[in-house]
């Protein structure tokens, strides 16, 4: 069913008009605080200085207003993958219209495009759609503080919220950070088009129990791997925001934790917002039973840095302030980080300064944002893109039209595009039955079942040419909060049972009866799916929520788009590989870098239409300074009969460490387009400050000198070329 929203757009430019050009104007710099000649610093002091004990208070709030002074500040918003004023969640508010928003696959697809620049772009448009709600006078809803990217890493595969989470690997879940923060934010140095707020410092990477948790591990691992995509994200993406977790780290609650202050305000540099997630500060007392009551645990967080709370808490740290627990001078050091970012925002600007503040306000003769061409097609590509080819034996796809006159289309929910709980509400949805059914138009036949009933299904699929069965789960476990009826499904609050398929056995009855049969997964995590990877001609994965989705799975299934997405995660055979989801030490055999087992498809894996020879590997120079670089340079050439991307991956080994190390780190990649028959070299930077390893006794990073074999390949593992590169001399270097 192909949905689409009605005609509430129509007559919108002449809506806009009527009310007016402002919500909120103010035509001249009437305070200090909005003088853009002086600094921020001073004009941040100005506007503190103004506010009661009170208003500080009120400031801590979600979309705190404060009409004497005229000024209105953004509340939050989601924005995972598309911006989120509806869904199932009922974002932008409950009982209100949802307002159509561009919608994309979640964020592990997005992971799985190995695409900065694509994903930069997404965000870009979620920004500008935020603005565009936020501003427009007839819509007026929303925010442009973006609770998006997550920068959790996605360790486990029965995380109840993989889906949320770019992959596995901290360099790349990093860089696809740093392009999301960019996207969101622009590119003007003085404002922003939206502040990303990066969720959820620290390893929040469990459901069951999330509230007490504690996710347990040293400090190397902090700074070498569950830190990196948030550090990534405050130095290279520019990223002002962030949301502290519900668990503790070593039996310390994060919006409490010394490493907020000591290390993301300090060494980060993130002198900007620090939220706690919704609900903590009750957890805090209720869960963690850290202190006694809120009023205590209020002080504690905002001495801690917390300058934001999702929950109630004005009385109680008004309270704390008349008591004495915290000071007026306390809450000056956390607010003035707050307001730092609704100066960039343009909130403290007076008219006619913020490059962004036009956004929505004016009649520009345009469709909104979420229905223009550009829009769809933007959706398309990151739906074409994030599709992973697991399996193709004996070229079994991409089916060809003309071969192929019935189809067999079988699984549940196959007619429709489900979201999940941090989608918005897209303004169509374009489902894989639309989506098939389009692609091979009126001459060919298309049955469908929902597969519920097995012996049906194949009957039907020993009818049709070709059988698509579409397995996986529901993003919301098809049931109400807290509730995962199938154990292999997941969600958030809710951790997976297990990683086996339930509908293997919708497989098996459909393959059975039809040999050529083509398996969709269509999941928000791994599935241990060893039989159909063993069995089935072709299975693709994909994620769900994309507006998209039936238009890129049918680019793909048809031919039209050669598929190049990668995993971001090991998927195992099977649950025996799992280590207790608790063991956050990745040492004991975690990821692809430190576990030995083999899994069922490793990290980086995807297949394509064509084939790809890797030639060598060269290096600018045999060695390198310990504050120096070599750029690598990988020669690729693409063998087959179809134009295709690759995704080009490098990797390190260190082949004399004194520590222990991962047994492979990735540390560069590109997704390219070759043409059939041409060959592209490829160059990326390694600097011997990316080799280093945290020095816990020093404090410090350090680069050893040693010898380090580069390799590249287009899988973790496929790594057909390689080099070595000496590390000249040994340095420290403190954060």
């Amino acid at each position: 069913m192909r949905l689409r929203f009605g005609a509430w757009t129509a007559g919108l430019a002449g809506l806009m008009l009527a009310a007016g050009l402002a919500r909120v104007a103010c035509a001249q710099a009437d305070y200090p605080f909005r003088d853009p000649k002086l600094s921020d610093d001073q004009r941040i002091a100005d506007l503190l200085g103004r506010l009661t004990l009170a208003e500080k208070v009120d400031l801590m709030s979600d979309h705190p207003k404060f009409p004497r002074l005229g000024l209105v500040f953004s509340g939050q918003v989601e924005g995972l993958h598309g911006l989120a004023l509806g869904g199932p969640a009922g974002w932008g508010g409950r009982g209100l219209l949802p307002m159509p928003t561009t919608t994309f696959p979640q964020e592990k697809g997005l992971g799985a495009t190995w695409d900065p620049a694509l994903v930069k772009k997404i965000a870009g448009l979620e920004g500008y759609e935020a603005r565009y709600d936020y501003q427009n006078p007839v819509i007026d809803r929303g925010g442009v503080v973006v609770r998006a990217p997550n920068a959790d890493l996605s360790r486990d595969p029965r995380w109840g919220r993989t889906e949320e989470s770019y992959g596995e690997d901290p360099y790349l879940v990093g860089t696809l950070t740093v392009a999301f923060a960019q996207g969101l934010q622009g590119p003007d140095p003085k404002h922003w088009q939206a502040a990303s707020l990066m969720k959820h410092f620290l390893a929040n990477e469990n459901e069951n129990g999330r509230a007490h948790s504690s996710s347990d591990f040293d400090e190397r691992l902090f700074r070498e791997y569950y830190s990196v995509p948030f550090r990534m994200g405050f130095e290279e993406g520019g990223s002002r925001a962030v949301m502290a977790a519900y668990n503790s780290w070593n039996g310390i609650p994060m919006m409490i934790h010394p490493v907020l202050k000591d290390v993301m305000i300090k060494e980060w540099g993130n002198d900007g917002l620090i939220c706690t997630d919704g609900g903590a500060l009750g957890l805090l007392i209720t869960a963690h039973k850290s202190f006694p009551d809120k009023e205590q645990g209020s002080a504690a967080a905002v001495k801690a840095g917390i300058n934001h709370f999702l929950d109630t808490y004005k009385d109680d740290l008004t309270k704390a302030l008349k008591d004495g627990l915290v000071t007026e001078a306390d809450m000056d050091s956390a607010l003035k980080n707050l307001l730092r970012v609704y100066l960039r925002l343009g909130e403290m600007d007076p008219a006619g300064v913020d490059p962004y503040a036009q956004i929505g306000r004016e009649a520009d003769g345009e469709a909104p944002p979420w229905e223009r061409a550009s829009s769809r097609e933007l959706a398309r590509l990151a739906t074409d893109e994030s599709i992973v080819l697991l399996k193709n034996e004996g070229n079994a796809l991409p089916l060809d039209r003309a071969k192929v006159k019935t189809i067999a289309l079988i699984g549940p929910w196959t007619e429709q595009v489900l979201l999940d709980w941090y989608s918005g509400t897209p303004p169509y949805g374009v489902s894989i039955l639309d989506g098939i059914r389009e692609a091979v138009g009126k001459d060919v036949q298309v049955l469908y079942a929902d597969g519920s009933d097995e012996a049906g299904a194949a009957a039907l699929a020993h009818k049709a040419d070709v059988a698509i069965v579409v397995v996986g789960n529901h993003p919301e476990c098809n049931a109400g909060w807290d509730q995962c009826p199938t154990p292999s499904n997941g969600k958030e609050d809710v951790d997976r049972k297990t990683i086996a398929l339930e509908q293997e056995s919708l497989v098996k009855a459909v393959l059975a009866a039809n040999p050529r049969t083509i398996e969709v997964l269509r999941s928000s995590f791994p599935y241990a799916i060893a039989w159909s990877e063993e069995h089935v001609p072709a299975i693709v994965h994909m994620v769900h929520n994309s507006q998209e989705e039936g238009h890129g799975l049918a680019d793909v299934l048809f031919g039209d788009y050669s598929p190049a997405g990668r995993l971001t995660q090991t998927w195992p055979t099977g649950d025996a590989q799992l280590l207790p989801m608790m063991d956050y030490n990745l040492l004991n055999g975690r990821t692809y870098m430190y576990s030995k087992d083999k899994p069922l498809y490793p990290f980086g894996y995807g297949l394509s239409y064509t084939t790809f020879a890797y030639e060598e590997v060269k290096l600018s120079a045999p060695s390198m300074a310990a504050d120096g670089s070599v750029d690598v340079t990988v020669n690729v050439k693409n063998t087959g009969s179809r134009a295709s991307d690759e995704v080009v991956q490098m990797y390190v080994q260190h082949l004399g460490s004194a520590v222990t190390r991962p047994q492979l780190e990735l540390k560069g990649f590109k997704r390219v387009h070759i043409e059939p028959g041409a060959e592209q070299d490829v160059t990326m930077k390694l600097s011997a400050r990316d080799l280093a390893y945290w020095d816990t006794a020093n404090h410090a990073w350090r680069v050893e000198k040693e010898q380090v074999r580069v390799m590249a390949g287009g899988s973790s593992d496929k790594l057909p070329v390689h080099a070595d590169v000496a590390v000249a001399d040994s340095r420290e270097f403190k954060p």
